[in-house]
């Protein structure tokens, strides 16, 4: 006998792996090795795919992003190099990678930075900080690390979420529920 499960007895357990595209698979999985020291774990290629069987040559490699979080990507030698959306600012679409503290988040902006690599930040999110850069093909990544406050300030934004989605949804204009959670920030940036 099968059970019926009901939206609210579904549940997913966790991502199991997140694919963007790239221009290159074996540079973009020694750019994760040596900047972001991911371990390379797999890759699949095949000239069909298998969920459309559409006649594509593909190399699909597997990245370990610590913590059971796999980061992929697909090479495709016969699509049309690939872009971005023009409707969508750069700062939009992004991954983003926690780290332990915010020493390491320091390290890893220096180890970055003098392998050339761009980055902006420190930011102060209120509950956590980030680092901003863009791998080779162009993916926004950020790395953050959890504030002091972190537990406190993430009660403080679950307390008025609903009321923010709901007057967003109402107006599409940024409701001020919770100021303090950038506040740091833009204060820093005023005085500067």
């Amino acid at each position: 006998m099968t059970t019926l499960h009901t939206p609210h007895t579904l549940q997913v357990q966790r991502i199991h792996h997140v694919a963007y595209r790239c221009h290159d698979a074996k540079q973009t999985v020694q750019w994760y090795e040596k900047m972001l020291n991911m371990r390379f774990m797999l890759a699949i290629a095949e000239d069909l795919v298998p969920s459309t069987r559409e006649p594509d040559p593909y190399m699909h490699v597997f990245l370990d992003a610590g913590g059971g979080n796999v980061l992929a990507f697909f090479e495709l030698p016969t699509k049309p190099a690939m872009g971005r959306d023009p409707n969508t600012p750069p700062w939009v679409q992004h991954i983003a990678f926690r780290v332990k503290d915010r020493d390491t988040l320091l390290q890893y902006r220096a180890h970055l930075e003098a392998e050339g690599v761009k980055v902006l930040g420190v930011t102060d999110h209120g509950a956590f900080h980030s680092i901003y850069f863009f791998d080779p093909n162009g993916h926004r990544l950020e790395l953050a690390c959890p504030d002091p406050d972190e537990q406190a300030m993430l009660e403080r934004m679950d307390a008025v979420k609903w009321d923010m989605l709901n007057d967003w949804a109402r107006t599409k204009k940024a409701p001020h529920h919770a100021d303090f959670f950038h506040r740091r920030e833009f204060t820093k940036a005023a005085s500067e």
